[in-house]
């Protein structure tokens, strides 16, 4: 006789921690922060505020419908909300409107230098030459300085033996200089 057994085990979950949100009405003059931990606990809020009795909770950016928990759990920290109540529809921001109907160029290109250092106690950091032509294409090359500083050195000392070689020529030339008029001065 065998004994067969099962076992059910249920993982209670920590409930999810309340997140910041933002709620305007449909004609975007109200806004309202709120933090709320579940779907339910939002709607509750906002009709407890009276910023609507009957409302949908739609996405502020492209009013997506937020029906659902857990798409409500998917979206992000700070997530702009809209209230629309019975009868009212979604509208895109006039502002965002505007700026997608008629781009605004500055101008033809534009040519940007930044020189950064990639430690504190580099003598020169690096250049980044940024070129952007109408707002679209975009080149840019970094140009790394790291062994400038040995090159200094180099170039310096190479500087310092060029004047010493310089002043040591110039000495035994004067000396040789002196030698000569003496020369002459004791032969007269």
């Amino acid at each position: 006789m065998a004994w067969v057994t099962t076992s059910l085990a249920q993982r209670v979950l920590p409930p999810p921690q309340p997140r910041p949100y933002k709620v305007c009405t449909q004609n975007r003059r109200r806004r309202k922060g709120f933090t709320a931990s579940s779907l339910a606990d939002l709607v509750e809020q906002v009709r407890s505020l009276e910023l609507s009795k009957f409302l949908t909770l739609v996405l502020e950016d492209d009013g997506t419908v937020v029906d659902s928990e857990s798409f409500f759990q998917s979206l992000p920290t700070n997530t702009p909300f809209m209230v629309l109540e019975k009868g009212e529809a979604w509208t895109p921001n006039k502002l965002v409107r505007q700026y997608l109907r008629s781009p605004r160029r500055s101008g033809i290109a534009k040519l940007s230098f930044d020189l950064y250092r990639l430690n504190p106690k580099d003598f020169l950091g690096c250049l980044t030459v940024k070129a952007t032509l109408y707002e679209i294409y975009t080149l840019s090359y970094d140009i790394k300085c790291t062994r400038a500083k040995y090159f200094l050195k180099s170039l310096l000392r190479c500087f310092m033996y060029m004047a010493k070689l310089a002043g040591q020529v110039l000495l035994c030339g004067s000396a040789y200089v002196l030698r000569y008029i003496g020369d002459e001065e004791s032969s007269s």
